[in-house]
């Protein structure tokens, strides 16, 4: 049984991940950290800040904001348990105490939970290698009015795998209003679309003047994050320090 402390637990992705455990065998949420937590009975007990948990645990799974990630990797460290951080908008200092943290114990860090968006990264890596000679490459987001950021850091993980397999020498392209030329063939064109409810779709066209080929991914709810979080937490909780991603349990699918 893997003992996880779920910080975060109030949260939306918190109560989904909460849920979804009530229903593994393996996995139990034994505590929470949560700053407003409110009144009830949560199954567990919930702790204002990491500073308060007493209670024993095997990992931590993070659904917070970027500004509690330090200290939760400092927790982290001081007690030597694994941590899955699920939190997204993570700036660059952030990231430094994520990989600082790694060198303690293993952390789990990927911009997309998702098992299902991880194996498409496969995909797209191996229709690059057939396809990149001669092809011009687009990627095209949609997500929740409420979202921040664009593109999204998924398509901009999409966009990595391609490059990778392009030698890095691909630009990528995230505006053309004030252009004025032709497309170049080392160009990443992103289009990002932005409204309702929309949980999150992914589409990569690679354009040739013949034919075209579209490999996409669409979310129908969050709980796939919820559920790649409790996978994520599985792998790592035995594992030697490390930084560790979704890409390293889907490496290998295709083998």
């Amino acid at each position: 049984m893997i003992n996880i402390l779920l910080n975060g637990c109030c949260g939306h992705m918190g109560k989904v991940v909460a849920d979804m455990c009530k229903y593994q065998k393996d996995v139990v949420i034994v505590g929470g950290i949560d700053l407003s937590a409110p009144e009830g009975d949560y199954g567990y007990p919930i702790f204002s800040s990491p500073a308060e948990v007493d209670i024993d645990f095997d990992v931590i799974i993070d659904f917070s904001n970027a500004t509690c990630v330090p200290a939760l990797c400092e927790f982290a460290k001081n007690k030597k348990k694994g941590l899955v951080c699920c939190t997204t908008g993570i700036p660059e200092d952030v990231v430094s105490c994520l990989f600082d943290c790694s060198s303690s114990v293993p952390v789990f860090k990927s911009a997309n939970m998702s098992y299902g968006m991880n194996v498409l990264f496969e995909i797209v890596r191996m229709a690059t290698k057939a396809l990149k000679d001669g092809s011009e490459i687009e990627i095209i987001e949609a997500h929740h009015r409420r979202k921040l950021d664009a593109p999204s850091g998924t398509a901009l993980m999409i966009a990595d795998v391609i490059n990778e397999e392009c030698d890095n020498k691909m630009d990528y392209v995230y505006d053309r209003s004030q252009r004025r030329s032709p497309r170049a063939q080392n160009e990443i064109g992103f289009s990002s679309i932005r409204g309702g409810n929309i949980v999150g779709e992914h589409e990569i066209m690679f354009i040739m003047d013949e034919e075209v080929v579209k490999i996409s991914h669409s979310a129908s709810t969050r709980d796939v994050f919820a559920r790649g979080a409790i996978m994520a937490a599985k792998f790592i909780a035995n594992k030697a320090p490390g930084m560790y991603s979704m890409q390293d349990i889907t490496a290998n699918i295709f083998d």
